[in-house]
């Protein structure tokens, strides 16, 4: 049984008339015959009575009838889905972001697409930069934005934008005092840092593996699975700390942290999407946003 067919049933059904229907469908008077017989005989069942040159529901056509209505009422249904999910008029996109991205450089971005977009769904989670690319990949997530590196085949990494980090201490730490962590060297202090898995553990290992120091020479702290975590600890006192520049913002201009007189870290955001899963609309124009905002500064 087709779609087609039924179509043709209910047209015929409704003016009891073979030529009129075929009229009315712009179709030969021979194929809309032909599409009723294959429907009869297809299901051994007679839906109309031939009387004369007339062509009457009979019994079996008319508790048919509502059946038949009722299929091509969700399939209209099912297509004006289809078309409100390609004009965004309705659709869910599903975000997965790493902990620096989430709170920093999501939030207005989310806001300026809802307000683009009304209709559609936004479902977020979060986690380290390992986590997204698990979300990503497992299929939990359509769009993984996070700040560390992700090499895994299953996954497209593309930039997303740019990042810049700095060393932060407490306001009376000893390097807050310009020029005085240059003379001490990275094992001057002790750190507090992000787990690994993170992107700001990563750009941590970075930093000092560029310098040639041995993360085992150092004197780890404590380790905390969140920037806020981390920046509360340092601004209590204990240690300094890698974090994006704009983690660290309210409290270096609240006087409650110091940036570190030590070189920037450059990092970078990425979008992670998976190869071989199908892309939705929603989700591509949130990156033609994305795009269009960074083309414009």
């Amino acid at each position: 049984m087709t779609l087609e067919q039924l179509r043709i049933f209910l047209a015929v059904a409704e003016r009891q008339h073979i030529t009129r229907a075929a009229e009315g469908l712009h179709m030969t008077q021979s194929a809309v015959s032909a599409a009723v017989s294959a429907l009869e005989n297809r299901h051994g069942v007679t839906l109309f009575d031939r009387v004369g040159r007339s062509i009457v529901l009979n019994e079996a056509g008319r508790t048919f009838l509502p059946e038949a209505q009722a299929v091509l009422d969700r399939a209209k249904a099912a297509q004006g889905a289809l078309d409100d999910l390609s004009r965004l008029l309705r659709g869910r996109l599903s975000v997965m972001a790493s902990q620096t991205v989430a709170d920093y450089w999501l939030p207005r971005r989310l806001v300026a697409y809802r307000q683009m977009h009304p209709r559609i769904e936004l479902d977020m989670a979060f986690g380290n930069t390992g986590q997204v690319a698990d979300g990503v990949e497992s299929g939990l997530a359509e769009l993984g934005l996070v700040e560390g590196q992700v090499s895994r085949p299953a996954l497209s990494v593309d930039l997303l934008d740019q990042d810049e980090m700095v060393v932060v201490v407490g306001a009376g730490h000893a390097w807050a005092e310009a020029g005085v962590a240059q003379a001490a060297g990275y094992g001057g202090t002790a750190w507090v840092l992000r787990e690994t898995g993170s992107g700001t553990r990563a750009a941590f290992d970075g930093m000092i593996a560029k310098a040639g120091i041995d993360a085992a020479a150092l004197d780890i702290a404590m380790v905390l699975p969140g920037n806020e975590a981390v920046l509360g600890v340092v601004e209590a006192g204990l240690g300094a700390t890698l974090v994006s520049r704009a983690v660290a913002r309210a409290r270096v201009v609240a006087g409650l942290l110091s940036v570190v007189d030590l070189p920037v870290v450059r990092r970078s955001f990425y979008l992670l999407r998976h190869k071989e899963r199908y892309r939705t609309k929603a989700a591509e124009a949130f990156l033609a946003m994305v795009g269009s905002a960074r083309a414009n500064g």
